[in-house]
């Protein structure tokens, strides 16, 4: 039987990691892994993770909220929706490098007042100097080699008043061939195919998450494995 080494996290790129992708294949693969991620309940994982960082804030104060890596907003509609059903207050904001994933993002979301979202770089300036309460990192850490992961981890908790929220792939051949097995048959789409499998290779075992946590240990880390084969990360700020 065919196996795969999952000892190490791959260095392998994306198609998606392309910021000039566009078009027709950029707005398909984007709504294809918005349909896997809502399939394989990975939503749920950080929303979840956003009920525990604000338990003890009252309904009536405003929450913002960033997603890093938004890709097409679909993680924020979704979060949008849940916080109307239960009366929260939520400012929420999109980040994303590649511009015409916010376009898309923008255009999908336009009946929502509270959403916007900007094509930054999460590395720069402008970003950097942003403050939010909450900041997620939705399926998007993984794209980062180690030593930026954990620089963007520290720069994260620094810019948030909360805390952040990570949920992101496992790293074993468990969760690979299940994805291949499962694209066989639902998921048809080149790109996303091939960069699912890419991602899982890129993504993390429990040790990794705990040696990126060692670069802020002044914070309340809370690490979770969370099926379909995710891990998720609170960074709860101390007060």
């Amino acid at each position: 039987m065919f196996k795969i080494d999952t000892s190490y996290r791959s260095k392998e790129s994306e198609i998606m990691d392309d910021f000039d992708l566009m078009g027709n294949d950029l707005r398909r693969t984007l709504k294809d892994l918005e349909n896997i991620n809502a399939w394989l309940g990975g939503n749920q994982i950080t929303i979840d993770g956003i009920k525990k960082l604000i338990s003890e804030c009252p309904k009536s104060k405003k929450i913002s909220i960033a997603d890093i890596g938004c890709g097409n907003g679909a993680m924020l509609r979704k979060i949008a929706k849940w916080a109307e059903s239960k009366n929260y207050n939520f400012e929420l904001t999109g980040i994303d490098a590649n511009a015409h994933a916010v376009q898309i993002a923008t255009e999908l979301s336009e009946n929502q007042t509270n959403l916007k979202f900007l094509d930054y770089n999460i590395f720069s300036k402008i970003f950097k100097e942003m403050e939010f309460d909450i900041i997620l990192c939705t399926l998007t850490l993984h794209h980062f080699k180690d030593r930026e992961i954990m620089s963007l981890i520290k720069q994260l908790s620094q810019q948030s008043r909360l805390g952040v929220v990570v949920n992101d792939l496992q790293r074993s051949s468990s969760a690979y061939f299940l994805f291949k097995a499962f694209c066989a048959v639902f998921v048809h789409n080149k790109i996303a195919r091939k960069d699912g499998l890419i991602s899982i290779l890129r993504g993390f075992k429990k040790e990794d998450i705990k040696k990126f946590a060692l670069e802020i240990p002044a914070e309340n880390h809370e690490i979770s494995w969370k099926w379909a084969f995710r891990y998720q990360w609170i960074i709860k700020k101390n007060h």
